[in-house]
């Protein structure tokens, strides 16, 4: 019998997103204003609207500065200002003129709307410890129930991809927007991504109803390099 002489080599190559994947780079929106029992965040339908605090406006400028050096498609904000201000940097430095996408919006607090939120989780009554141990939005008075959020944040995330197949797509959105495609994406515990750092970056690769976490809560633009993770623009 011959000797094999076939030197074919099969090496391990760096990650690449398949044929008519998506890239999804969901961007946690700056630190927002602090909330005041005497001064709620005003509502838009039914969401609190603050406005970025002065450190979320130097975490957009650092965000804009490391985005606006890598391929974007496409740039998407929700209905809530804090995530168009934090987008403003990139859009200004890019050119790339930001969609709204409505139902990337926050989960709606119900009761606890207004800023009142942060409030009731510090003083962590009965409602906040059964809010942690169930992992539901809707133990809140008024939340949303979790089925519809998990379905309208879905929705938004399958329309984007679809509208972006071999695309890198920035959206600027929320904390519980982030926690719930990531919990879904990858099958963990409802909560398990909540607390994505604002201004932090995470991001999804979505090709059909397959999608992939590919990264969680980078900040690398707030402490070293800002170009860290990402092939620059050729």
């Amino acid at each position: 019998m011959a000797p094999n002489d076939d030197q074919t080599e099969y090496r391990q190559t760096p990650y690449a997103p398949p044929p008519g994947a998506t890239e999804l780079l969901l961007v946690r929106h700056g630190a927002s204003e602090p909330a005041r029992p005497d001064r709620p965040f005003p509502l838009v339908d039914g969401h609190g609207d603050p406005e970025l605090a002065p450190e979320g406006r130097e975490q957009a400028e650092r965000l804009g500065d490391r985005l606006s050096k890598i391929r974007l498609d496409a740039v998407y904000v929700t209905s809530l200002r804090r995530t168009a201000q934090t987008a403003e940097p990139l859009v200004r430095m890019s050119g790339i003129e930001p969609r709204v996408e409505k139902d990337l919006r926050e989960v709606r607090l119900g009761e606890w709307e207004g800023g009142l939120f942060r409030k009731m989780i510090q003083e962590n009554g009965p409602i906040a410890q059964r809010f942690w141990a169930e992992e539901r939005w809707d133990v809140i008075p008024g939340g949303e129930p979790t089925e519809a959020f998990a379905a309208r944040v879905r929705g938004a995330v399958d329309r984007i991809a679809a509208a972006h197949p071999d695309g890198r797509v920035a959206v600027f959105t929320h904390g519980g927007v982030i926690a719930q495609a990531l919990a879904m994406a990858s099958g963990a515990r409802p909560f398990a991504f909540l607390g994505a750092d604002n201004g932090s970056i995470s991001q999804l690769v979505v090709l059909g109803g397959l999608w992939s976490v590919r990264r969680f809560n980078d900040i690398a633009h707030f402490e070293s390099d800002l170009d860290a993770g990402f092939t620059p623009l050729s």
